[in-house]
């Protein structure tokens, strides 16, 4: 099926079950835990081993030698797998990390031998027997000190280009009435998922099975065939349930190589996980960045000039941080600038994290938008709604797909309590309590992909949908199932799904939040296709036929749905691609996000207290998971406005806080009631299922309105992420 042009009415519109707030079908196996993540399929494999991964103990240079005399002697040690030993390994075609060090050392911890033996503690023990002699380099470990040397980087295959200029810039800041011209800065940031990076990993002479846990199948089986020089049709990769991701998983990473290469080396099943504090140094990171904005306006506060400039460091050939993406749809102006610079780094990879570049763009933009606001004597709602535009500021006479960002601001406004904010900073006291408002827009592109699916009817009426589409806890066996129970006309309970296996049909995965609109459009195309065999085997019109509770009918001629397979089953399968629609139109989400915070006045002490966010992302297939969704991200942002950073050691170049004791992420203690409110819409530009993604838009935007109502309490701006009471106290005494 190839989507050209808008949707029309179709059988999604009955709402009968797409739409309706739907417990998760996977719950229970969760909630008794039952669900098999990938560690635990025990059953799929017998006479297993266990491989533990030693990372390198320095940032940059060479490794010399590796004396493994002692650890091959350990008990139950079967194999040790070095660069030496290991083969030709290439890098995948997503992160440009190389998986097994030797000679050369690019990063802390980077895997530098990997020990097989008969237990977890066996292996474990080895490892800390073998003796790895290094020889040091000077690394770059500052982005600070480098931010001279960086360069643009060439164009990436996701994210803004590198360079963008409409109009005069430079000739129109400079003349501007009312200027803002500052620098914000964000930390690197850790995924800090609950599931730690795992595989099984089982050869079958030349065949290659792994139970592992990553996000997109697709790009998991292309990379790890690139790394190890096989066909990628000797391939099988599972990931039936996936604890986490937030984009750290997005595709092959240390532990499915490694256990890889250590299941060839002792002929056995291998067992591998990433250790916790293996994960901040080896995989990747949300990377820091630095981040100058410059905004120029009328008196009256249109805005008529807007720059945004961004530097971030990686590894050679790695990608940069896309802070600017934001920037270059979300508010209008004639005269417009982006920039992109990226420098070299020794620190592991930076890569996707959730709503890569928005995230921390949207960190730094949305407060310029206050001071800009506080500049112009404008209250920062109405600044942002008076520069609000239809049309793609870049492009002038593209419009927007849908955009409702005023509805989303006037609407958190109203159901916030916006008017009672101070404007004066400081101004509200509650005891020994500071109580300040912020906000802040939200933006996130709405890509979709290709998808396909295969769906079966047997002659009971039930259905079975095969995806490798991935559920990382953001409810994608549900909104799959509903999507084939509204098609075929049946309940929910008579849907089977099953997902997370490349052997199946080819779905883009769980990422850039494309996942939800693009694994059902290609269910839909599936089921559209059943639909029209089902009526042809039942003699019916195919173009008039109408399913419905479990029935298939034609004026006064109906059936059972099982009757069409009463011969055997009945199997579709097809795949939705996409002609140009995202070209005629500007397809994106859009959100508002409302925060108040309670700020000691002696202690500097920072509690988050109420919280709303207003999405607009198109029809929502599952509004209570949808909820989920925007709740998880808005928690995510309250870690990274107030306490999220990966702490450099300049000195020999690792993440000092590598663990989740060091890395504070948000407990329940420091996250209020959040109240999400859902934008009735849809968008038919986007697919039969006129509905986009959600998961992204509810972060971003949300450190900002934080770090915005800690300035409103405080009178204090901090303009260095995380927002944290030593900056305020140093700027108070």
């Amino acid at each position: 099926m190839k989507f050209e042009k808008p949707a029309g009415i179709n059988p999604i519109d009955q709402l009968k079950i797409i739409g309706k707030p739907t417990d998760r079908i996977e719950g229970p196996l969760k909630t008794t835990g039952t669900a098999k993540y990938a560690y635990e399929n025990n059953q799929e494999v017998t006479n297993v081993a266990y491989g533990y991964i030693l990372g390198s103990a320095i940032a940059k240079g060479t490794i010399t030698r590796i004396d493994q005399s002692a650890a091959k002697a350990a008990p139950g040690v079967l194999a040790i797998v070095t660069a030496a030993n290991a083969g030709t390994l290439n890098t995948g075609k997503f992160y440009v990390s190389r998986f097994l060090a030797g000679p050369q050392i690019d990063h802390y911890h980077q895997a530098v031998a990997v020990v097989v033996a008969e237990s977890f503690e066996q292996a474990r023990a080895a490892a800390s027997l073998l003796k790895v002699d290094y020889k040091k380099a000077k690394g770059s470990f500052d982005l600070d000190a480098v931010k001279d040397l960086a360069q643009t980087p060439p164009p990436a295959q996701f994210g803004p280009p590198p360079q963008t200029l409409t109009g005069d810039f430079e000739g129109a800041f400079k003349t501007a009435q009312v200027k803002l011209d500052e620098t914000y800065t964000t930390p690197d940031q850790a995924h800090a998922m609950m599931e730690p990076h795992a595989t099984i990993a089982k050869w079958e002479g030349d065949k290659l099975t792994c139970w592992c846990s990553i996000q997109q199948m697709n790009w998991g089986v292309r990379d790890l065939a690139n790394i190890l020089g096989i066909p990628k049709e000797n391939i099988r990769l599972i990931a039936s349930y996936i604890g986490g991701g937030f984009g750290g998983k997005g595709t092959v990473l240390a532990d499915l190589v490694a256990a890889s290469l250590a299941a060839r080396a002792a002929g056995r099943p291998v067992k591998l996980a990433l250790q916790r504090p293996l994960m901040f140094n080896n995989t990747i990171h949300r990377p820091k960045t630095i981040q100058r904005i410059r905004i120029g306006a009328d008196h009256d506060g249109k805005i008529t000039a807007i720059g945004h400039e961004s530097w971030s460091g990686n590894l050679p050939g790695g990608r940069t941080e896309p802070a600017t993406a934001s920037t270059r749809l979300l508010y209008a102006g004639a005269n417009r600038m982006t920039r992109l610079k990226l420098a070299v780094l020794d620190l592991a990879e930076g890569n996707a994290m959730r709503a890569p570049g928005e995230a921390p763009g949207m960190m730094t933009l949305e407060i310029a938008m206050d001071e800009m606001a506080e500049k112009l004597n404008m209250d920062p709602v109405a600044f942002r709604i008076k520069n609000d535009t239809q049309e793609d500021p870049e492009k002038p006479g593209r419009k927007f797909s849908t955009r409702k960002l005023i509805e989303c601001l006037q609407t958190g406004a109203e159901k916030f309590g916006w008017e009672k904010r101070n404007a004066k900073p400081g101004s509200i006291q509650e005891g020994q309590w500071l109580i300040g408002m912020g906000v802040a827009s939200a933006i996130r592109g709405a890509p979709i992909a290709k998808s396909a699916a295969r769906v079966r009817l047997d002659s009971s009426g039930k259905i079975t949908v095969e995806t490798d589409m991935t559920d990382i806890g953001t409810g994608s066996y549900t909104i799959i199932g509903q999507t084939a129970a509204e098609m075929m006309g049946i309940d929910l309970d008579k849907v089977t799904v099953k997902i997370g296996d490349s052997s199946f049909p080819e779905s883009p995965g769980s990422g850039g939040q494309w996942g939800a609109a693009s694994s059902t459009s290609g269910v839909y195309a599936a089921c559209f296709k059943l639909r029209e065999t089902v009526a042809s085997q039942l003699g019916l019109n195919v173009g008039k036929a109408q399913f419905s509770d479990g029935k298939v009918s034609d004026g006064d001629r109906s059936f059972a749905l099982g009757d069409a397979a009463k011969n055997g089953d009945l199997v579709a399968q097809d795949e939705i691609t996409y002609g140009e629609l995202s070209k005629e139109y500007a397809q994106t989400t859009f959100g508002a996000h409302f925060v108040e915070v309670a700020v000691n006045a002696y202690t500097f002490e920072i509690r988050v207290r109420r919280m709303v966010a207003v999405c607009h992302a198109g029809r929502i297939l599952n509004p209570k998971a949808a909820r989920s969704q925007v709740i998880g991200a808005m928690t995510m942002g309250v870690g990274a406005a107030l306490m999220e950073e990966m702490v450099v050691d300049k000195r020999v170049g690792f993440f000092v806080n590598h663990d989740l004791a060091g890395y504070e992420v948000p407990v329940h203690a420091d996250i209020p009631y959040q109240e999400v409110i859902l934008l009735e819409d849809i968008d038919p530009t986007m697919s039969p299922m006129k509905a986009k993604g959600i998961g992204e838009l509810g972060l971003c935007g949300v450190a900002a309105a934080v770090a915005n109502a800690v300035y409103n309490a405080t009178g204090v701006r901090v303009r260095d992420y995380p927002v944290t009471l030593d900056k305020i106290l140093k700027n108070t005494i």
